[in-house]
C-alpha cells in the first residue's frame, strides 16, 4: 500500500513536504511518481524518482523529490502558489520499466495510494 500524507492549508509563498510512504514492501525496485488533481482538471503529473528524476515546467525550481532510502519518498514544495492547490497522489511502477514509460502519464503507473489535499490560500 501506498499513503500520501503532508497536505494542508498553506499561505501562498508558503511550504509543506507531503510525504508517500510504501507499507509491505521496500522502494528499492520501485519508482515513484507524485501527481495532482484540481477540481474540474485532468490528473498531472509533478515529478517522478526512479531510474532519473523529472519535474513539470510548472514546479521546477520550486519543487524537490527525494527519497528516505527506505519506504518513503517527499516531494518538498517551496515558494507556493495558489494554482498548487489540489489533491496530490503517489503513485508506483517497478524501475525495471521506468526507462521506457512516460513518466507523467496517470495511465503508466500501477498503484497509487490514496490523496492528500495542498490548499494555497491567504
Amino acid at each position: 500500500q501506498l499513503q500520501a500524507s503532508g497536505g494542508g492549508l498553506v499561505q501562498p509563498g508558503g511550504s509543506l513536504r507531503l510525504s508517500c510512504t510504501a507499507s509491505g514492501f521496500t522502494l528499492d525496485y520501485y519508482a515513484i511518481g507524485w501527481f495532482r488533481q484540481a477540481p474540474g482538471k485532468e490528473r498531472e503529473g509533478v515529478s517522478r524518482i526512479g531510474s532519473t528524476t523529472a519535474y513539470a515546467d510548472s514546479v521546477k525550481g520550486r519543487f524537490t523529490i527525494s527519497n528516505n532510502g527506505k519506504n518513503t519518498v517527499y516531494l518538498q514544495m517551496n515558494s507556493l502558489k495558489p494554482e498548487d492547490t489540489a489533491v496530490y497522489y503517489c503513485a508506483t511502477r517497478p524501475l525495471y520499466s521506468d526507462y521506457y514509460r512516460t513518466w507523467d502519464s496517470p495511465h503508466e503507473y500501477d498503484y497509487w495510494g490514496q490523496g492528500t489535499l495542498v490548499t494555497v490560500s491567504s
